[in-house]
């Protein structure tokens, strides 16, 4: 949702719900496909024995059944009521995540990369869904969005559907996962380890620690440069964006100093909170949308309403 929020070009209401619930869909789907692989290891952690396939309130068969009509429906309604590329992106999503992830969870750290991944396409979906492309070409380029104090071209709104502006919103989610898993991954450490997970977590907590720092700090040039650059924000964000990056990087750098499950559950939490208030943020930002221009006007409204 936030991907269509952000994206310059026109969408409707039909759109933005059947993206939505088509993703829902999508997301179903790949959850149900990972929970039905994984019964005997989920039956081995306690964060996930309550699971119902593990707890039998459901057999597998009706589990399946849920998976293949959601992998179905969700699809195919991207596809009928968006476009072919938001439909492609959804069923990429659900083989990524229930096919090649979870079959890595068990034989390579590099399973978190590809969980990130998975995160990271949803709000591609939404800029898709608006029309939107994600690969550069000839027709298809990338523009830059220069601060005022260094270009004195008028901003075109047109050029903001580039190449720049989804990669943008990819590593926005891809780099915030890594923070956000980490540090939930190190609280339940030893079940990961007793179900015989790979997760770097368990083989080396030290990097899994630093892997968060690294990635709470790539977040900062990222919502302050590259993000205003790409043209999906005015340069405004670069600055309002700094505060909760630097609240989140000062809890992953002392969780990475200590290493206790205190400051890994500080992280965590701070992850909660991050995501929504970053993504407000680009929306309250977003190039050509000027809010005081909006509400100044919203108040003259008033005034000519309250004289007639």
């Amino acid at each position: 949702m936030a991907g269509v929020a952000v994206c310059p070009l026109p969408t409707t209401a039909s759109v933005l719900l059947s993206t939505t619930v088509g993703t829902a869909f999508c997301s179903a789907a790949a959850n149900t496909i990972n929970q039905i692989r994984e019964v005997p290891y989920d039956a081995q952690m306690a964060r996930t024995r309550m699971r119902p396939l593990v707890r039998k309130a459901i057999t597998p068969t009706h589990a399946l059944g849920f998976a293949l009509v959601t992998g179905t429906a969700g699809p195919a309604l991207l596809w009928t009521m968006v476009n072919p590329t938001t439909a492609i992106l959804g069923a990429f999503n659900i083989a990524l995540y229930s096919g090649v992830y979870t079959s890595l969870k068990r034989t390579s750290i590099v399973n978190t990369w590809v969980g990130a991944v998975v995160g990271a396409l949803p709000p591609l979906m939404g800029w898709t869904a608006c029309g939107g492309g994600i690969l550069p070409s000839a027709e298809y380029p990338i523009h830059i969005f220069l601060p005022s104090f260094l270009s004195s071209v008028p901003v075109d709104l047109s050029l903001i559907d580039n190449p720049l502006a989804p990669f943008a919103l990819f590593m926005l989610l891809f780099s915030w996962q890594f923070p956000h898993f980490n540090s939930l991954s190190h609280l339940v450490r030893a079940s990961y380890a007793q179900a015989g997970y790979k997760m770097l977590s368990v083989i080396n907590p030290a990097n899994n620690a630093l892997v968060s720092l690294r990635h709470t700090l790539l977040l900062i040039p990222l919502c302050s440069v590259v993000v205003p650059l790409s043209g999906l924000t005015t340069w405004t964000f670069a600055i309002t964006s700094l505060v909760p990056n630097a609240i989140w990087a000062h809890a992953a750098w002392k969780f990475w100093r200590q290493g206790s499950e205190k400051q890994a559950r500080v992280t965590f939490h701070h992850s909660l909170w991050y995501l929504p208030v970053i993504l407000g943020l680009m929306m309250f930002h977003k190039q050509g949308v000027d809010w005081t221009s909006w509400m100044w006007w919203k108040r003259r409204e008033e005034q000519d309403v309250v004289r007639s």
